[in-house]
């Protein structure tokens, strides 16, 4: 008979496995990409920063090729990446490619996050170190940031988990202040009515993410509904984009975030956009394929559009 402190509490097969002794297992070790200081097919110069570390909190910056001497500043777009909010990296190779691809294609600057992980670092952890990453950012601290950023046009983005994020947020900015948003995208986020029956994935998942936490329908981190009075209504920026896939799992969530936000209140224009026939963050597991390009297309749009 095995003995208590060997049994699986939770498991996130095939990443993750939590045991009942509270020991954690990381079944997959993803690997790292290097920045570069020019790609040689975009030009676009990356490099790392640690903005806090004793948190730690870092980043990747990506700087598009600019004009000598550069014409104008351009947009700041602070990214969140995906993963469940317990898995990957800002540095990792889905992402690395991805807002390299992005930053060449919108000209925009972008500050990619890598905030803790849970289960080691539960919820609240991963807002407490975007919104440090989001502060530093709009601090101008940074030289790249200081030269070439329009902090004027902030804007946020993420997808699954990221997508939760950046939300939460352009949420906090609404409330506390300090931060100037002009746009927050939502690719295909992660969202919850709360109603997943115990035992199943969904329930498993945000156990593992946030230890304790009963979740349902009146937790906002869980379900946007639930914000207190006034906050939707007060989240900053004046322009959102939801982007969802037809097959994706989580198509219903998402569109539910996107109904809650436009009968909010808020004053901002929230925009809908659907792909056909694909599914979860598939424009990150299938970035050369057409349906990928032309939400690219439609982000870089939303980057590059004109203020209202």
């Amino acid at each position: 008979m095995s003995s208590t402190i060997d049994e699986i509490d939770l498991e996130f097969f095939p990443f993750i496995r939590l045991y009942k002794s509270g020991r954690i297992e990381r079944l997959t070790v993803l690997p790292t990409l290097p920045p570069s200081p020019s790609d040689p097919i975009t030009g676009v110069a990356s490099k790392d920063v640690v903005i806090d570390p004793a948190a730690p909190v870092s980043a990747r910056l990506y700087l598009p090729q600019l004009p000598s001497p550069p014409s104008s500043k351009v947009p700041l777009l602070v990214y969140f990446h995906g993963g469940a909010f317990c898995i990957e990296s800002a540095f990792s190779p889905t992402y690395h490619p991805y807002l390299n691809s992005l930053c060449g294609r919108a000209g925009v600057l972008i500050v990619s996050v890598e905030y803790r992980l849970a289960p080691e670092h539960p919820l609240p952890a991963a807002y407490d170190d975007s919104w440090a990453a989001l502060r530093w950012a709009v601090g101008g601290s940074d030289p790249w940031i200081a030269a070439h950023a329009d902090l004027n046009r902030v804007f946020l983005a993420g997808d699954s988990a990221g997508a939760n994020i950046a939300h939460r947020m352009a949420v906090r900015a609404g409330a506390e202040g300090g931060v100037r948003v002009e746009g927050t995208a939502a690719i295909h986020p992660y969202f919850s009515t709360g109603e997943e029956e115990k035992g199943t994935l969904g329930d498993k998942l945000w156990r593992l993410v946030c230890p304790g936490a009963i979740g349902g329908t009146g937790d906002p981190r869980l379900n946007p509904a639930a914000e207190s009075e006034g906050a939707l209504k007060g989240m900053a920026g004046r322009r959102a984009v939801v982007f969802l896939a037809e097959k994706d799992f989580l198509r219903e969530k998402g569109k539910a975030y996107f109904e809650v936000l436009r009968g909010s209140g808020w004053e901002g224009l929230v925009e809908l956009v659907e792909t056909e026939g694909e599914g979860h963050v598939f424009h990150l597991s299938k970035p050369e394929s057409y349906r990928a390009g032309e939400l690219m297309e439609k982000l870089v749009s939303f980057l590059n559009g004109a203020s209202h």
